[in-house]
């Protein structure tokens, strides 16, 4: 009988984060205070985050330490599964070998909490009482909550309005875990008020969540804010999925020829990405691929720049691929998609050709979620089907060139509570979403004053 699922025992769960930066060929660009244009410091950072959050957000180190109050945590459903795609090779009558990582085993049925728990660890320790976040289809936010009940602490959670209409069932979790959840934009802060005097019908973004989460944690003392993206320290976090991944391709006698992830902020792609990224540093020839939706190309079409990671201007500037901090997306179902930015470490990546970035159409994306339902029983996020619509066209390319590929990507979460995704997709009613290039400049004319990275492509 072949092997379908491929387990660690829970001894070999790894005991610390692996830190990419600390094997970058390109050494980072620092972030920019918002007022003053200059490199951000500690104090800077701290009343938004806890102290060793900002330690791990600028460290170097090639290894960071697990707590062990975290790895309890972990241990959930930590290590994750490795699974081969017997089913979706079969179908595809491709000669690649299709292996997925389920990170859908999780309590908040996505990668996330593998961040949202050392976040919550953090926080507690630092003496937080309660944490503040937005979310766009509400993975983020439900890891959070779920990890604030863990460890006793508030958390409330600004959603971006249409997928607050679209994905009730996330709301639900987050409530359920005793978190707060609220449409943004909101009446509840300058920010969302500011929003809707403009457009009393905006369907929100997650520039305009992270401007009205910020501005309510910096005038509490009690609270901090928290990303579940984009920042160092959460793709540290991340590093877990890779680095169990490792481990799990070892056993199965394979080594991945292409890995895929979706991309949004970066999260998750960066999780299992980062440490194949080292190996391809030290001369592992890999195709890495970072899948983002066409309606927000922020990867592909947007330049590396200075940038603010919110609406409102709040937070200090990054230097990523952006579409500019005013860009409002399509309401397309991939809510965890739709961010105007990229992490600054996956932009760096890109820029350094050791990561390439694809866009891909909303209905592809969905066509290739229904085959891999059909074949590997696994219904998944809208997110996640950006990644098997890669995949797919990856193995079919193997077979066209008859070539026996290993393909690893990331299923990164399941999509039993973005059951309305699917029924507007089998109904006809989902369209794609080609991105106008004016829309495109009328964002990005709003950065043109901000100050250049050594690299910038605009």
């Amino acid at each position: 009988m072949q092997t379908k699922k491929i387990f660690l025992p829970e001894s070999e769960i790894p005991r610390q984060w692996y830190n990419v930066a600390a094997d970058m060929p390109t050494p980072m660009e620092p972030p920019l205070h918002p007022g003053t244009g200059q490199p951000v410091g500690p104090e800077d950072l701290a009343p938004i985050f806890p102290m060793p959050l900002i330690e791990q957000e600028v460290s170097q180190e090639r290894f960071i330490d697990i707590p062990d109050e975290v790895l309890e945590q972990y241990l959930i459903w930590r290590p994750s599964p490795l699974y081969r795609a017997y089913g979706l090779e079969k179908f595809l009558d491709t000669p690649a070998k299709i292996y997925f990582k389920n990170e859908g085993v999780s309590p908040a049925g996505s990668h996330k909490p593998n961040t949202a728990i050392a976040q919550a660890y953090y926080n507690k320790i630092s003496g937080t009482k309660r944490i503040i976040t937005e979310t766009g289809a509400g993975q983020w936010g439900s890891a959070l909550s779920y990890c604030c009940a863990l460890f006793g602490l508030e958390c409330k959670v600004y959603m971006v309005k249409v997928s607050y209409q679209q994905k009730p069932y996330r709301r639900m979790m987050m409530e359920t875990w005793g978190g707060t959840c609220v449409a943004s934009p909101s009446t509840e802060t300058e920010a969302g008020r500011k929003i809707l005097a403009q457009n009393p019908n905006s369907p929100g973004s997650l520039g305009i969540a992270i401007s009205e989460a910020v501005e309510v944690a910096v005038q509490d003392d009690e609270a901090k804010y928290s990303l579940g993206s984009v920042l160092n320290h959460v793709m540290l976090h991340q590093t877990v999925n890779g680095l169990e991944c490792q481990k799990q391709m070892a056993i199965a006698g394979d080594y991945p020829d292409i890995i895929i992830g979706c991309a949004g902020g970066g999260s998750n792609f960066a999780g299992l990405c980062f440490p194949y990224v080292r190996d391809k540093v030290n001369g592992k020839d890999i195709d890495i691929i970072g899948v983002e939706p066409t309606a927000c190309p922020t990867m592909t079409r947007g330049p590396f720049a200075y940038d603010f990671g919110d609406n409102n201007q709040m937070t200090p500037l990054l230097p990523m691929h952006t579409l500019g901090h005013t860009f409002v997306p399509e309401g397309i179902h991939a809510g965890g998609l739709r961010y105007h930015g990229m992490a600054p470490l996956l932009s760096q990546l890109i820029l350094d050709n050791l990561i390439r970035p694809v866009a891909i159409a909303q209905l592809e994306t969905f066509e290739a979620g229904i085959t891999f339902a059909k074949t590997e029983g696994f219904i998944s996020a809208p997110e996640t089907t950006h990644a098997i619509a890669e995949v797919i066209r990856q193995a079919i390319q193997a077979k066209e060139e008859a070539k026996e590929k290993v393909i690893l990507f990331n299923w990164s979460g399941h999509g039993l509570v973005d059951m309305a995704a699917y029924d507007a997709y089998l109904s006809g009613k989902l369209a794609d979403h080609e991105l106008a290039q004016e829309e495109i400049q009328r964002a990005l004319d709003d950065i043109a004053p901000l100050p250049k990275p050594k690299q910038y492509t605009g």
